[in-house]
């Protein structure tokens, strides 16, 4: 994958319209600004693509708003009577505009693709867990839902669940403003294992209520 560094490079670049041949503003520009054309996807970052600031801390109301706007411009039906190159751009940009929200709006793949592009691995690629702490406290999570006999005690662990969530979100958002990549990485991996115990209680409590 290209550095930080080699996409700014390329969403900076000045590029040329493949209809007429008139100056981009940009290598990521969607519209050409002298024919209204739309132009092929560039490799740009999910932040770029967006118009958003890169970091941790994503304003879920400018997020929302800057995918559906150009949700609304990009759209296969707007072009429909279009040549079957633009048809083509059109739906290329719905795929990667659809990807970089749904990697923007949710915390855990947000983290993830912040670490990959710093060039460190995110926790998908996790293989074996080397944080003692963290080791622990999922043993500890796991045996307490295992001992949780009814409803008021699952409810009880999945309001811990919330707070220890909402914690590490926090601490997650420091670590990646202070540039903390190392405890990012960490915290990272503990959200993945938060989700994960999060989808536990949920089927603990279904199994439960379905007993009852």
């Amino acid at each position: 994958m290209a550095t930080v560094a080699e996409r700014t490079a390329t969403a900076g670049r000045v590029a040329a319209c493949w209809s007429c041949r008139g100056p981009l503003a940009n290598a990521g520009t969607a519209f050409c600004e002298t024919c209204g054309t739309i132009q092929p996807p560039a490799p740009v970052d999910h932040f770029v693509r967006l118009g958003l600031q890169p970091g941790f801390a994503v304003d879920r109301t400018a997020l929302d708003h800057a995918y559906f706007d150009w949700a609304r411009r990009l759209h296969p039906d707007r072009f429909a009577s279009a040549s079957a190159r633009e048809r083509q751009f059109s739906q290329s940009h719905a795929v990667s505009l659809n990807e970089a929200y749904e990697v923007l709006k949710d915390p855990l793949r947000l983290a993830g693709y912040l670490l990959t592009l710093a060039g460190r691995a995110g926790p998908e690629h996790e293989r074996t867990v080397q944080d003692p702490v963290l080791l622990m406290e999922a043993m500890e999570q796991r045996e307490a839902l295992e001992d949780a006999a009814d409803l008021a005690a699952v409810d009880a662990l999945a309001a811990g669940q919330r707070h220890e969530r909402a914690s590490c979100l926090t601490a997650l958002a420091a670590a990646f403003g202070a540039g903390d990549l190392a405890t990012a990485e960490r915290l990272t991996l503990r959200l993945k294992y938060l989700a994960k115990y999060g989808d536990e209680i949920r089927l603990r409590r279904m199994r439960l209520a379905m007993s009852a």
